[in-house]
């Protein structure tokens, strides 16, 4: 349903391309672009999902990272950025992929819908795990790097998704954009919005229960992604990273999770699977503790613990259930 746009010359002379990464098995496999149906471009499967299953079968959908790509390192290719250009919509989270942000920026896209601007941000990770670091001043330049401020959020955390009733709030959002792009399914986006808020808020209800009785409430994890998750269960996130999940700890980060993982009796260590799990199980290691996957959902894969976004969240309630020791 697609009109023809008109396409920068610079994109198309390009000569490097990667080619647009397969969603999940659901996802449709036709470049953005060109087909009798909705096409909606998603940055990262966190996006894709949403319209995924409040489009239906009236989508079309393409996400510009792969399975298995961490989102944070994006680059967008040529053949990307035309695909973008021929699509009818864009579904993206400003600030956490700032070559995504750029391409949006340039295109002349008339339906351009910031998940961003569906919920309200909010400011987690500038102190790492809730550790004011001027305090330590003196230990260098490391803390600069653990600070994260990677993600033009203006110091938000972009990581919304991860709130199942933020999550919710962006869905609802998107329903609606997709209403007014394409009003003539309108009816059934609203029916699949409403399905899949309710599907999110049974998933809230889940993490609620499981989480209400536990013997720690302090967990650790690699990087500053679940800050939104321990908000709204009362717990408190310990990252050894800032919000950039490349950053390298300092020495002296790394000597205060120790101590604080043996007196708030902290059993185990979260790494995630599309970055490097070293720093963690050296942290564990160190300090006697177990090691587990936390996703942060920004992509599936095959060692993703669930073939969708509710699957893995039901995978990591029963992760952090187990290292909480949850009654």
């Amino acid at each position: 349903m697609n009109a023809r746009r008109h396409i920068p010359a610079a994109a198309l002379t390009a000569v490097t391309a990667l080619s647009l990464g397969a969603l999940s098995a659901c996802s449709s496999s036709s470049a953005a672009g060109g087909t009798d149906k909705f096409d909606v471009v998603a940055s990262f499967y966190p996006m894709a999902f949403l319209a995924e299953r409040i489009g239906g079968d009236h989508v079309s959908v393409t996400s510009l990272t792969e399975p298995g790509q961490e989102p944070h390192d994006l680059e967008i290719s040529a053949k990307q950025t035309v695909e973008l250009q021929k699509s009818d919509a864009v579904l993206y989270l400003k600030g956490l992929q700032p070559a995504v942000d750029d391409a949006v920026a340039q295109s002349e896209l008339k339906n351009k819908i910031d998940a961003a601007t569906l919920t309200a941000l909010e400011t987690h990770g500038s102190e790492v795990g809730g550790h004011d670091h001027a305090e330590d001043e003196h230990a260098g330049e490391e803390h600069a790097e653990d600070d994260g401020h990677d993600h033009d959020t203006g110091g938000k955390d972009p990581h919304v998704w991860l709130d199942p009733v933020k999550y919710a709030e962006v869905a609802e959002g998107v329903g609606k954009a997709f209403e007014k792009a394409d009003p003539d399914h309108a009816a059934d986006y609203r029916k699949n919005t409403a399905a899949l808020v309710k599907d999110l808020d049974a998933l809230n209800t889940r993490f609620e229960e499981g989480l209400a009785d536990t013997k720690t409430r302090t967990f650790i994890t690699t990087h500053a992604a679940f800050g939104y998750l321990a908000e709204r269960y009362g717990l408190t996130e310990e990252a050894i990273s800032g919000l950039d999940p490349e950053s390298e700890p300092s020495a002296n980060r790394v000597k205060e999770l120790e101590r604080m993982a043996k007196a708030d009796g902290v059993s185990t260590v979260f790494y995630e699977t599309l970055v490097s799990d070293r720093t963690a199980k050296t942290l564990a290691g160190d300090a006697g503790l177990e090691t587990d996957v936390l996703d942060p959902v920004e992509g599936i894969t095959d060692k993703s613990k669930g073939d969708d976004y509710i699957a893995v969240m039901d995978a990591n309630l029963a992760a952090l259930k187990k290292a909480l020791g949850a009654a």
